[in-house]
């Protein structure tokens, strides 16, 4: 087998991966494209390991070893992710990536007594309310 047929559909994959992190705004989905990407390049890895060791005379398997590395790494970080994912989700009630932005919290820092009283509710006020 030549080495461009996966190395095509390994660029396709990437490419396809990329656009998914580019363009979509829920969370989990992003999560999904970045795995993606991850495997085009385990795919790579494999493809050039094979390409290589029938040229070489001793067959280490160093993209293969590197390809079990990359599995590691992608199970923790989906692992991570989606605890990550979950835990936002849990507090604020959406995975929406767009309206996480602004995922710290505003505290004035204000203490101070001259500072005027304002009308409106505070966010614990509203939550006492609420409960």
């Amino acid at each position: 087998m030549h080495l461009a047929y996966p190395a095509v559909l390994s660029a396709l994959l990437f490419c396809t991966g990329l656009y998914g992190v580019l363009a979509r705004r829920n969370a989990i989905l992003v999560l999904m494209s970045v795995e993606l990407m991850l495997n085009a390049v385990n795919l790579n890895l494999v493809a050039f390991d094979v390409w290589l060791s029938k040229t070489a005379q001793d067959t280490l398997h160093s993209g293969q070893a590197l390809t079990l590395f990359t599995i590691a790494i992608a199970a923790a970080e989906i692992g991570i992710g989606l605890a990550i994912v979950l835990a936002v989700y849990r507090n604020r009630g959406t995975s929406d990536i767009d309206k996480l932005r602004d995922t710290a919290e505003t505290d004035d820092g204000d203490d101070s007594d001259d500072a005027p009283e304002s009308a409106a509710p505070t966010a614990a006020e509203k939550a006492e309310a609420t409960a």
